[in-house]
């Protein structure tokens, strides 16, 4: 009878698997941690947020929140859009498109061009 060692060995159990993993995880695995006091790379780096209460650059701050709301069934579409009035009220267009011939770009897009050209006073 031999004496087995009590621990197994530092080095993990890499044998069968693809690009000599190690049990429990993929051959192409997340990027190994930057070293410390190394400078943070572009994948590392936090992304740049903007300040609270503050809009992302290109969007225009008069915009509404919402501009479709979007509905889809089995047989089609529905949209809804917002449209802003001069008195206070909420008013918005309802579009119904057949699934099978609908196009939902374009009918989003025609529903821009009505809303824009509707006048509600």
């Amino acid at each position: 009878m031999t004496a087995r060692p009590a621990h197994r060995s530092a080095a993990p159990e890499t044998r069968g698997r693809a690009g000599g993993a190690p049990a429990g995880t993929h051959a192409a695995g997340p990027p190994a941690p930057s070293p410390q006091g190394a400078a943070p790379t572009a994948s590392t780096a936090p992304a740049a947020l903007p300040a609270a209460g503050t809009l992302p650059v290109g969007v225009d701050p008069k915009a509404p929140p919402v501009e479709d709301v979007i509905v889809t069934t089995r047989t089609g579409y529905h949209v809804l859009r917002f449209v802003e009035t001069t008195f206070d009220s909420s008013v918005f267009l309802h579009l119904w498109l057949d699934r099978s011939t609908g196009n939902l770009a374009l009918a989003r897009l025609r529903m821009r061009e009505l809303a824009e050209r509707l006048v509600l006073v």
